[in-house]
């Protein structure tokens, strides 16, 4: 049976169409004949004429043909390119507003993907920005050709058409001014560009952070190849024209892949990391090393973890999904002691390398995973008080899931950045931890990415 034939629509059917909410990648959601379609660049309270575009087995997708009704709410987006680019979802969406749709996100999340009783559940008002612009630390930008000039951006929203981005108004000014300087001497130096569907040239993405408060820059070359032509010359022009740049890295990712860093990274010039800080703390960052984007709202999103911790000066805390041990040192004036662990061995050397600075005297921080390591140490006689967890998009393993439910410390904090997959993990954790409260956070304005931070109590009776 095709897909159209579960469908009450067809491809290019019109029809008018009233938006009730916002999705969960910032579409807005209406229903025709009970059938739910999405709506990208739609608001919630506005009626449009949409025409369909794809049809899936329990969903449409449309385009915006006229808006009869518009939203109060509706703003004309900032940047020249939003519509083409996909990095953002919400410019055209008042910015309190945001706020108000990305707490609705996360219900809606917690809606379909649990039996929770979220009626009765404490979930708080999403903690914004004074200024949502020009937040980001980091830049990762693909590289390629048009015509014969060299251009750096991102991919278009399901498309593999590169849109050349001069300034991104949500990064910082120094990782755009950065991006830029390294464009132009590509292409003043005739440095191969790499080419995804011949899989020749050399240069494939250049990365560029800023510690914000330092003003340190890094730049990460990332290539297809070991050699990079001309490397010196470019060196030296990147130096000139930019003294703020403290490292430059050239990592090598040769793999057929959507996934921007590969093993092999190369010291080419200066340090091998960058500092920043957050209040009084200073981090060694190195070139894969994880760190939030978004600083001014990161020292928010770590007071929530503090006081969602619940710290008196005696618990034992593990650090799970450690990164550069970031969160551990935020939490360590309140701990006895902080364990953290990660995949990543450069993360551990950096978190290793900031608790030492720190004058932190009971830290351990391992290569591997969360669960691997709570185990080893639950068989030596550690129990943490507190297990904090900030993981990645794909949320928690099932098997550190598992792990919790068998270490039981006595709070559990979530940081997700993943409302589904938050949802379905507490959905997990449920049995025997009872959810005090959710604090939604906005790291990413303009975009529909909601972080938020869970309180998990263990529940009496386990």
């Amino acid at each position: 049976m095709s897909e159209k034939n579960h469908s009450v629509v067809e491809i290019n059917q019109e029809f008018p169409l009233t938006i009730k909410r916002l999705g969960i990648n910032g579409e807005g959601v209406g229903y025709y004949k009970k059938q739910v379609v999405f709506v990208p660049g739609a608001l919630p309270g506005e009626e449009a004429v949409v025409q369909v575009t794809k049809i899936h087995p329990k969903y449409a997708q449309a385009a915006v043909k006229t808006i009869r009704k518009e939203s109060p709410h509706r703003v004309t987006a900032p940047c020249p390119v939003y519509d083409a680019c996909g990095g953002c979802q919400l410019q055209h969406l008042e910015y309190n507003q945001q706020l108000v749709h990305k707490r609705d996100i996360l219900i809606q999340a917690l809606e379909r993907h649990t039996k929770l009783p979220i009626a009765q559940m404490d979930i708080r008002q999403t903690i914004g920005m004074d200024n949502p612009w020009y937040y980001r630390n980091k830049s990762q930008f693909q590289v390629g050709k048009k015509g014969e000039k060299v251009i750096a951006g991102l991919y278009g929203t399901n498309s593999h058409q590169l849109v050349d981005i001069k300034e991104c108004i949500v990064q910082r000014k120094e990782t755009n001014k950065a991006t830029q300087v390294v464009r132009k001497q590509l292409d003043k130096l005739k440095i191969p560009v790499y080419n995804e569907r011949t899989k020749k040239g050399t240069v494939r993405t250049i990365v560029s952070r800023v510690g914000i408060e330092t003003g340190q820059v890094q730049i990460v070359i990332v290539t297809a190849t070991d050699d990079l032509p001309q490397k010196d010359k470019l060196i030296r022009a990147l130096e000139n024209k930019m003294p703020e740049i403290k490292s430059i890295m050239q990592n090598v990712n040769p793999a057929s892949t959507s996934v921007i860093f590969g093993n092999k990274t190369i010291l080419l010039s200066g340090q091998k990391t960058i500092e920043d800080k957050i209040e009084q703390y200073t981090y060694h960052l190195s070139a894969r090393a994880f760190f939030q984007l978004n600083p001014i709202q990161t020292k928010k999103l770590y007071d929530e973890i503090k006081k969602a911790s619940e710290l008196t000066g005696k618990e034992k805390i593990v650090d799970a999904y450690c990164g550069s041990g970031t969160i551990g040192l935020w939490l360590s004036q309140g701990a006895s002691e902080i364990r953290g662990m990660d995949v990543i061995k450069e993360s551990i050397q950096d978190a290793r390398m900031n608790a030492k600075q720190h004058g932190l005297k009971n830290y351990t921080y391992e290569t591997g995973t969360a669960q691997e390591w709570m185990l080893k140490w639950k068989d030596e006689g550690f129990k943490p008080d507190v297990v904090v967890v900030d993981p990645p998009r794909t949320g928690c393993d099932e098997s550190l899931l598992k792990t919790i439910l068998t270490v039981k410390p006595k709070r559990f904090v979530y940081a997700s950045c993943n409302p589904s997959t938050l949802a379905k993990d507490l959905m997990a954790l449920s049995s025997k931890y009872k959810i005090e409260y959710i604090q939604p956070l906005d790291m990413f304005p303009q975009t529909s990415h909601v972080e938020s931070v869970t309180q998990l109590v263990l529940k009496e009776d386990n």
